[in-house]
């Protein structure tokens, strides 16, 4: 009877431990990139193009889900035939929305024909937080794209926000760049369209 009681109280403890790790796995937030100075997004430095690692050979990017901004289900197939600069990001995230006004600027810039700025939002409040976010920002011509879950950063092995990964029209990772960065810039643009042009 001892024994039976003990084996039922480890199984117990195992469960409760798996079901710690598990929940910890899914409420964590990546790590982000570059150091911030200040209390906002006004204090972050902005890269160049010599933090992009070009991934040579070329990657082939895994499925991934994804949902717009009304909750439709999307995967990188939706572009297919077309660059993507898929920027991983999340509103709490100060390098994050110290870039996003740049990323906004390269979208209109590039125009949506042959490459798609796709910002990935991971922020667990969904579309209602973006758009609030886009709004008070006056960010223009950027989509509401979100990965709440985390699904699409584990699959492309993201170590944090924010991540801009650069896929070409066949799908594969051309380069990859962690932490805030100016895509603005007329050295972004020149760089994305040899890569993905």
């Amino acid at each position: 009877m001892a024994l039976a009681t003990r084996r039922a109280a480890l199984a117990g403890a195992a469960v409760l431990a798996a079901a710690t790790v598990a929940v910890t796995t899914l409420w964590r937030k990546p790590e982000v990139f570059t150091p911030v100075t200040g209390p906002d997004a006004d204090h972050v430095d902005l890269q160049g193009m010599s933090a992009l690692k070009l991934s040579d050979p070329p990657l082939p990017v895994p499925p991934i889900a994804f949902t717009d901004g009304d909750g439709a289900t999307y995967g990188l197939e939706k572009f297919a035939g077309r660059g993507v600069v898929l920027n991983l990001w999340a509103t709490w995230c100060a390098p994050c929305v110290a870039e996003l006004p740049s990323l906004a600027a390269l979208a209109r810039a590039l125009g949506p024909a042959h490459v798609v700025v796709l910002p990935l939002s991971s922020d667990r409040g969904g579309a209602p937080v973006v758009r609030r976010f886009y709004q008070e920002r006056g960010i223009v011509g950027l989509g509401v794209w979100l990965d709440p879950k985390g699904a699409a950063e584990e699959a492309l092995k993201i170590r944090g926000v924010p991540t801009t990964l650069l896929i070409d029209g066949t799908g594969r990772e051309r380069a990859r760049l962690e932490g805030a960065a100016d895509w603005a810039s007329p050295e972004a643009q020149a760089t994305i369209r040899k890569l993905l042009g």
